[in-house]
């Protein structure tokens, strides 16, 4: 089982079997991710933490899938039903969804009609009319009517049945019809009758269809989660639906056809064979379909799921790997409007040196006072950042601190919006209770706000990955899935980073490679009592961190100022005299061999290899010791929002403006330029070249510049570019001239049909890449609300000629949701 596993793995990741076969044994014998990527690299022939990752989910599922067949083949065997045909069978399948359709027949069920049938001797009967149609039907079934059978009509019921399940239940049969159905079906929903007012968020999808294959991730939970609220009813359909007031083609469906193919079934005259194609026509439409549809809901739901979660695990990335404000005095502030502003201040190391409750917005309005406290305590504690968290008031007390800044020249301050997100789950969770004592619940949030500026990576893992909020529909995703994926990110994302483990909390000492609750808090518990630690070498001396678990975490823990400068890098302990015999060839110190640039890029990583460290190791030894301890983060800056741009009123089309991108979605990103509405640069507006993914452009927290294409201040849209040469309303122009074809795609609330964007240009054609949940159109154009080559709003709801329908997309879950709100895209 192990090789083919293990070589089924290899070709899918396009390695060496060997390369596999060490990685498992590695994962298998406690070693985490992490640490085989970046000291395992000889071993494994230098599999990234990328494939590392695929390999582990891989490896999990097809675990899975072996213990199924095994499983399977017990079960059959104990029929007595299986024989070396069917053994090769099973073991040939090669996912769980083919071994199930072979293990269907075996499978123990509630007595069927067929089972009844069988067990009144009615199969000979099937098997007759099936093998010799020239036979009627009447007249053999009259010799089949006995104690148990009333008379002919009912013997050829029971023979129905045994022919229905038997095409049912045709493994390969069932396999053919499923891709079929899925290349050529449809997705239909309608909304319930009554439902059009309660379920308004849901308009897009009211009268909606669209082929399987070109419905994106995030329509398919929208849609699905309409169904789940009782506004749309959902229909898996085999074909296209037809025209309106069309009638159904006449005769038997294509799949009707190859179910008859795949049993001899044909329409000759014979006296049974109407019979024959009345079974299967019933086995199509009362048992084939119906399972396929509910194959097909799982296979859309387990593809979109798939996506969501890789979307929620690449922001949560980008956001966990955001640039660090770094040490300096921070103060917090926790916008709120009646229970007022929560104010917190931290200084360089984290620590709250102040707090404070201001009432600047209605209904106290004290505006004047709240500025004379602000100024008052970033006097007293020499605050250099302000971090203003993005929730309710956010944009009421980022002017507040706008004016502080004006009004207090001499205060060295700088402003930035930051993502409350979670700041709610640490405040009243048993941490923060541990960690803050003193501080009520509210003022919790303002020091979270503070310190995610100072070191966002740092206080994000004190909260659950799921409520930090950057995912779309994550509550209709599996919850191991999502789990799984998320710890994977944080767990990838602190050990890049590394962690000095004098000043690290418990929570982010968990997340470290080899290092689990119960021993990040013991090693938070020596550090208190026997003060910090002055080498790795004395984290031995933590109870119940043993060699495996020192293997795993010492590379990734960092010591400053200990004994050993090494102890602060990110070289591995056990490559310690690698780095000895580099000292003895240079003929320096550590002290200055560390970052010694020009010493060290003149040594070839070939002439230090042993048995145990080969080229790539060394490689990355030369490269720790020249920027030791280097932060793979980004350096810290932040969007200067221009002077008199304030509110959309301010805002004209051809303004080129600084902003941050505050979250990405499969149909582009979306900016806060500093004017209450975050803006929409559709994925046609990112690049000059096709962008399949908006994320290989921008990323969440990235400072850019865009310029406004249009404003539509009733409906609060902003449409961005960051194509700073394209001209105002022509969003939806082709680059190099002419109209883009067909109707506008998506902006965040406006739908094409497909997903493919054409040409080495921007422009997208066709059935466009709409992605968002208002109006759907057959093109791709980006506008607010233009009309006709620009971005014109006709759209076909249903590939019919029909005028698209303004909507409002099923709202993403916190982040997503948030930003569709500020852009105005979609309503509480």
């Amino acid at each position: 089982m192990a090789v083919s596993v293990n070589q089924r793995i290899a070709e899918e990741l396009g390695v060496r079997d060997g390369q596999v076969a060490a990685a498992v044994q590695l994962l298998d014998a406690g070693s985490t991710v992490p640490f085989i990527a970046r000291y395992r690299k000889e071993v494994t022939g230098a599999l990234d933490d990328a494939q590392l990752r695929t390999l582990e989910e891989r490896l999990r599922y097809l675990r899975e899938l072996e213990e199924r067949r095994t499983a399977v083949l017990d079960e059959i065997r104990g029929q007595g039903k299986l024989d070396d045909a069917l053994e090769q069978q099973i073991l040939a399948a090669d996912s769980k969804a083919r071994l199930e359709d072979i293990y269907l027949p075996f499978k123990p069920k509630r007595r069927t009609k067929a089972q009844i049938a069988r067990e009144a001797g009615l199969e000979p009967l099937a098997d007759t009319l099936l093998a010799d149609p020239t036979q009627d039907p009447q007249q053999v079934a009259a010799g089949f009517a006995t104690d148990g059978v009333a008379d002919a009509a009912a013997a050829l019921d029971g023979a129905r049945a045994i022919l229905v399940e038997r095409f049912a239940e045709d493994a390969d049969l069932i396999g053919e019809l499923r891709e079929l159905m899925f290349s050529r079906g449809h997705l239909v929903s309608k909304v319930r009758d009554g439902k059009q007012q309660d379920g308004a968020k849901f308009a897009d999808y009211f009268d909606f269809a669209e082929p399987y294959p070109k419905l994106p991730s995030h329509r398919i939970l929208a849609l699905l989660r309409g169904e789940k609220e009782e506004v749309l009813e959902l229909s898996f359909t085999a074909d296209a639906p037809p025209a309106e007031g069309a009638a159904p083609a006449p005769g038997p469906t294509t799949y009707e056809q190859r179910i008859a193919a795949r049993f001899g079934v044909r329409d000759e005259g014979r006296a049974a064979d109407r019979w024959l194609a009345d079974s299967v026509r019933w086995a199509w439409r009362t048992r084939i379909l119906v399972r396929l549809g509910i194959d097909l809901r799982t296979r859309l739901f387990a593809t979109a799921e798939e996506e969501a979660v890789r979307v929620f695990a690449a922001n949560l990335r980008d956001l966990l790997l955001a640039a660090p404000a770094g040490e300096r005095a921070t103060m917090g502030l926790d916008p709120g409007f009646r229970t007022g502003v929560k104010v917190a201040v931290v200084d360089a190391t984290g620590k709250v040196v102040d707090t404070a409750t201001i009432y600047p917005h209605v209904p106290q309005r004290k505006w004047d006072a709240s500025l004379a406290t602000l100024a008052a305590l970033c006097a007293k504690h020499s605050v250099e950042l302000i971090a203003i968290g993005n929730g309710t008031a956010s944009r009421e007390t980022d002017r507040l601190a706008i004016d502080l800044i004006k009004q207090h020249p001499e205060l060295p301050l700088t402003k930035v919006v930051v993502s409350e997100a979670g700041a709610s789950v640490y405040s009243a969770s048993a941490y923060a209770s541990s960690e803050l004592p003193e501080l009520d619940v509210s003022l919790r949030g303002a020091v979270s706000i503070a310190r995610r500026l100072q070191d966002p990576l740092a206080e994000l893992v004190k909260i659950d990955p799921q409520s930090i909020g950057v995912g779309q529909y994550q509550h209709d995703l599996s919850y191991g899935k999502l789990s799984r994926s998320l710890d994977a990110v944080v767990e990838d994302a602190v050990n890049a980073v590394g962690v000095d483990v004098n000043t690290a909390s418990a929570p982010l000492l968990t997340r470290v490679s080899g290092i689990g609750t119960g021993l990040a808090e013991n090693i938070v518990l020596h550090r208190d009592a026997n003060g910090p630690f002055a080498s790795r070498a004395a984290l031995k001396s933590v109870p119940r961190l043993g060699p495996k678990a020192y293997e795993q975490c010492a590379g990734f823990l960092r010591i400053r100022g200990g004994d050993d400068p090494l102890d602060g890098s990110a070289v591995h302990p056990e490559a310690y005299p690698v780095v000895r015999r580099i000292i003895e060839r240079t003929g320096t110190g550590v002290t200055e061999l560390l970052g010694n640039g020009r010493v060290l890029r003149a040594l070839k990583p070939a002439d230090f290899v042993d048995e145990t460290f080969g080229v790539p190791t060394v490689t990355d030894i030369l490269a720790e010791l020249e920027k030791p301890g280097r932060d793979p983060r980004p350096e810290f800056r932040t969007a200067t929002f221009a002077e008199g741009v304030e509110t959309l009123g301010d805002l004209k089309p051809g303004m080129v403006l600084e902003g941050t991108v505050t979250n990405v979605a499969a149909f582009g990103a979306f900016v806060d330029i500093g004017v209450h509405q975050d803006g929409l640069v559709h994925v046609s507006a990112l690049s000059n070249t096709y962008v399949s993914d908006p994320r290989d452009v921008v990323k969440s927290g990235d400072v850019v510049k865009v310029k406004v294409l249009d404003v539509d201040i009733a409906r609060k849209r902003i449409s961005l570019t960051l194509r700073l040469d394209d001209e105002p309303g022509a969003a939806g122009e082709r680059r190099g001239g002419g109209p883009r074809r067909g109707q506008p795609g998506d902006r965040a609330g406006q739908r094409g049909q497909g997903g493919g964007q054409h040409g080495p240009g921007s422009g997208q054609r066709g059935q466009g890449a709409g992605q968002g949940a208002g109006q759907r159109g057959q093109g791709a154009g980006q506008g607010a609300g233009q009309r006709g080559q620009g971005t014109g709003q006709r759209g076909d709801r249903r590939q019919s000629g029909g005028r698209g329908r303004p909507g409002q997309a099923a709202p993403a879950d916190t982040a997503l949701a948030d930003a569709l709100r500020r852009a105005g895209l979609v309503k509480d």
